[in-house]
């Protein structure tokens, strides 16, 4: 059985991770390392993990124990990413980093983009994947099919709002429910730094219009819905988008595109590694509307995919629950 560490492993998405990896029935929990919590019991710092038996060990363990063919999931930060990998990779194990060390290609070396729908053959062979974030997956989901319209799109326009659970679980005032509780946040206002990796991913597939990125904190746990607005340069219907959706994911376990016109409903998500894709078209303008959880296909589910991928193992794995989690 292969052994899964995880590294940062005291924030929400780890929290996923361990939940997930725990239950996973071809790997076992290895190592949990923080830098902030060593010496606590799981149960103690993620109350609703009670029967993770586990506590947190001091920085450098992982790389201690650490055996040819491990796993080694990277939840801290792009720094520690960064100076972690290359101690990973000689060691002989494989590593999949959720930060964005390794996303944009002048700094991703031999890392391979984690998106498993359009990147899957690829990640199969990979030793260090570079997972993406919650927003980058959301709009990627919506714009990668549509390379064979690129030519006939003007402009994209993102409208993304995010669960508090995006931010981190480090302390902050913005992120204080009292901070958040009654408002819809937009910020990036002047440009996002996750914006540079769908445009990256959107030219790989053709699409050169300008895209717009906005995202926005709303007073939800978890979720994420982004709204993406195809803006014409000739003519394009709502039918012909459904049709690229409907056979690009036709073989993707994890992704659900509604032929109907609904709105994707964020809590029957939760807790799962499921994407939910709705089509509209208004006055012109084709609305393509993704629902994911944020911690789930946003961060640690598809890192589990990922995984379950570079193992040689059954992409849906231990991610085939669609029950809602507390």
């Amino acid at each position: 059985m292969i052994t899964a560490h995880v590294v940062g492993a005291s924030g929400y998405a780890a929290a996923e991770l361990i939940r997930l990896i725990d239950r996973h029935p071809s790997v076992a929990l290895g190592v949990l390392e923080s830098r902030s919590s060593p010496g606590s019991a799981v149960a103690d710092v993620f109350p609703w993990l009670p029967h993770v038996h586990v506590a947190f060990e001091e920085s450098g363990t992982v790389l201690a124990r650490l055996r040819e063919d491990d796993v080694v999931f990277l939840a801290g930060g792009r720094e520690q990413a960064r100076q972690l990998v290359p101690a990973v990779l000689a060691k002989g194990a494989r590593a999949i980093d959720l930060s964005d060390a390794f996303r944009l290609q002048q700094n991703a070396g031999e890392a391979v983009f984690g998106f498993p729908e359009r990147y899957r053959d690829r990640i199969a062979g990979a030793r260090l994947v570079a997972n993406p974030g919650c927003y980058v997956t959301a709009s990627l989901l919506a714009l990668v099919p549509l390379g064979p319209l690129a030519e006939r799109i003007a402009n994209v326009v993102i409208d993304a709002k995010s669960g508090i659970t995006g931010a981190g679980r480090t302390p902050e005032v913005r992120s204080m429910f009292a901070e958040v509780y009654g408002d819809v946040r937009a910020y990036g206002l002047e440009g996002h730094r996750h914006g540079h990796e769908i445009v990256q991913e959107a030219r790989a597939v053709g699409i050169d219009a300008p895209i717009v990125f906005s995202p926005h904190v709303v007073p939800l746990r978890r979720g994420i819905l982004a709204d993406v607005y195809l803006v014409a340069r000739t003519p394009i219907g709502r039918e012909e988008v459904l049709a690229l959706y409907h056979r690009f994911y036709a073989a993707n376990p994890f992704v659900t595109v509604f032929h109907d016109v609904r709105a994707p409903h964020l809590p029957a998500l939760e807790g799962t590694n499921d994407a939910h894709l709705a089509v509209a078209e208004r006055e012109g303008i084709v609305q393509v509307l993704v629902a994911l959880d944020n911690l789930g296909k946003g961060a640690a589910g598809q890192a589990v995919q990922n995984m379950n991928l570079m193992l040689g193992l059954p992409e849906e794995l231990g991610l085939d629950a669609r029950t809602h989690v507390g």
